[in-house]
């Protein structure tokens, strides 16, 4: 049988009142000797208390939703796992959503965390951003951004990485490396991070002299699957190139195994360059040349954030963190 309060109460012989300020760890007139007998009771008895009810008293889940695009990027996981330590340090759990980078699917569980009324929600926009501008500025829970940037109205704070110095940095660097004619296998321009990583692409050129071609710039998705088939564009294209720079990690790895597959050697004919350094970058062969994003840092930070918009009731700020470009065989 589950013990409640009212239990609590008639066995340490003191008031519900008490029980209930005495768990919620309030009102520090009551005596040291009648908490921990209260303690003491509630710990031998299992008591299990009512999330649900301390909520609608104290208008407080110590829950926190994340949202994220692509659960099978394995950046992504890499993100989440720094939100939830850093959650569980600070009393609070995280509620995981996937969208599949699907707006629909994005709206859809953005009404359910509101519904389930948790604390604030960290957002990593579907890449058909259009479709939810009106929900999140519906949105009455406070929100912070994450690795996409967006303009909305109900915005308490932002995390992202600088992705234009990111990309030119990894240009340039090919660049230096004697590569010349330079194709980009993007992801979707729909994305500030896509656009960004553009801009990075286009100054690097730029700067260089080298004159940009824009039949060298192939636009997709942040999927696997879009390394094999952007590969394969640029590859049927016939357009010269020594060099694939890649939006990001998951489209450089099948981009090297579909250059391997065609019979193209890589970094000998043709330089591989990715984005993100995920735990896979170093495992295939060769191991890939990437920029590193703080991807653990980004989610411990967004919540971080968050909780300190939720504690002091204020506008939150916008944390912009470095890159680096981390050196291996595919370059």
């Amino acid at each position: 049988m589950k013990i409640t309060i009212k239990d609590i109460a008639k066995k340490a012989n003191v008031s519900t009142a008490t029980v209930s300020k005495i768990l919620n760890n309030k009102d520090e007139r009551i005596s040291k000797k009648t908490r921990e007998r209260v303690l003491l009771i509630a710990k031998e008895n299992n008591y299990i208390p009512n999330l649900m009810a301390r909520s609608l008293v104290t208008r407080k889940t110590n829950t926190i939703g994340l949202v994220l695009p692509d659960i099978t990027n394995p950046f992504f996981p890499e993100l989440a796992r720094g939100a939830e330590d850093k959650a569980n340090k600070e009393g609070y759990m995280i509620m995981y959503c996937n969208t599949d980078d699907d707006a629909e699917k994005e709206s859809s569980y953005l009404e359910m965390l509101a519904q389930k009324m948790v604390d604030g929600i960290i957002l990593t926009q579907s890449a058909n951003k259009e479709g939810n501008v009106e929900s999140l500025n519906k949105l009455k829970i406070p929100l912070v951004l994450i690795d996409r940037d967006i303009n909305v109205k109900n915005i308490k704070g932002k995390v992202l990485v600088d992705n234009f110095s990111g990309a030119y940095e990894a240009v340039d660097y090919l660049i230096k490396k004697e590569y010349k004619k330079i194709a980009y296998i993007t992801g979707p321009l729909s994305t500030t991070t896509a656009i960004e990583r553009l801009g990075g692409y286009t100054k690097a050129l730029e700067d260089s002299g080298i004159l940009i071609n824009f039949e060298l710039i192939f636009e997709g998705e942040y999927k696997a699957q879009w390394g094999i088939d952007g590969t394969n564009e640029l590859l049927n294209s016939k357009v010269e190139f020594d060099a694939i720079f890649c939006g990001n990690d998951l489209i450089a790895v099948n981009a090297i195994r579909t250059l391997k597959e065609k019979g193209i050697h890589v970094p000998n004919d043709i330089a591989v360059l990715g984005y993100d350094n995920i735990f896979l970058s170093d495992m295939i062969d060769p191991p890939l040349t990437t920029v590193n994003q703080p991807a653990y840092k980004m989610g411990y930070e967004a919540v971080k954030l968050l909780i300190d918009v939720l504690d002091n009731n204020k506008e939150g700020k916008t944390i912009k963190l470095k890159t680096n470009l981390v050196i291996r065989k595919s370059v």
